[in-house]
């Protein structure tokens, strides 16, 4: 996945971390529900290291922050290390993860990760949810090795959203099969007749994306876990998501205006349902601040 975010405001913590985790998509895991993903993690799995890892403590007057896929790792820049344990975990939301310390949040670090030329070289006979599984393992494998990280899994029962076909019927165009998966997200600041600056609009254009994806990538705008269930599967499709951060009502409000959920049914032909679900999450047994390189 490609994904282009152009900004002229400063966005929210956590939908900056949303768009470094789809621009990174070439070192993230999307799990088969926006769940954490259920892996044992007891299980002792045969998965490569990553070669090289520096990890160092940025400075408190440093600016700017980046989160950059490459060919044979990533270098993760002035950012707080709680998003890059949730690449690893498949998390999108706080709510699916307790007992991380505050410094994760807060403190903000430099990490590159390369890894050896055969795992590259692997890497390449992969296919794309076989690379991004295998690469989650290895970050998993870094914070146990670099930051002592044990997690525990734990079932609570957490509001959602489902995600479903609406009444009207599914209006996305579904994507040639040799069209390749592609994003680009606009953001741009809305002013008012005096130019005064109030809220952003969003538009999201996707080539050959799932529902899954879909659904991977909106959390952090509506505040909840995404349940697909639209029987969709793997179907791929063509379209374009636009709504307003000013409008961000409930799905049931009234003058909803052009809100992610109104948007999504009138453009997309998708609902979000609210509910419970008993949801798979992560409980931090222990963790420590990184080793020295």
């Amino acid at each position: 996945m490609i994904m282009q975010l152009n900004c002229s405001r400063q966005l929210p913590s956590a939908m900056l971390f949303i768009a470094l985790f789809w621009s990174g998509a070439a070192a993230s895991l999307l799990p088969q529900a926006t769940s954490a993903a259920p892996q044992d993690l007891n299980m002792k799995i045969s998965v490569p290291a990553y070669e090289i890892v520096s990890i160092k403590l940025a400075s408190s007057d440093e600016r700017g922050a980046d989160w950059q896929p490459l060919p044979n790792g990533f270098d993760f820049k002035n950012l707080p290390l709680a998003p890059l344990i949730y690449q690893a975990y498949g998390i999108t939301l706080d709510s699916q993860i307790s007992g991380l310390p505050e410094w994760a949040k807060s403190d903000r670090y430099y990490v590159s990760a390369r890894a050896d030329e055969d795992t590259v070289e692997a890497w390449k006979k992969l296919s794309r949810q076989e690379l991004l599984k295998q690469q989650q393992l290895m970050l998993q494998a870094l914070f146990a090795v670099r930051c002592q990280l044990k997690m525990r899994h734990e079932i609570k029962q957490l509001p959602v959203y489902d995600l479903v076909i609406a009444k009207n019927g599914l209006k996305m165009k579904e994507a040639a099969p040799e069209e390749k998966e592609s994003s680009v997200w606009k953001t741009s600041s809305m002013y008012s007749a005096t130019g005064q600056r109030g809220g952003y609009t969003i538009t999201a254009t996707t080539h050959a994306g799932t529902a899954l994806g879909l659904a991977h990538s909106i959390p952090s705008y509506v505040g909840r876990v995404i349940v697909v269930k639209t029987s969709l599967g793997d179907k791929r499709f063509d379209f374009e998501l636009k709504w307003s951060s000013d409008d961000q009502a409930v799905p049931d409000a009234a003058n909803a205006g052009s809100s992610i959920f109104k948007a999504l049914e009138e453009q997309l032909g998708l609902k979000l349902e609210p509910t419970k679900e008993p949801i798979d999450t992560f409980v931090v047994e222990h963790v420590e601040r990184p080793s020295a390189n």
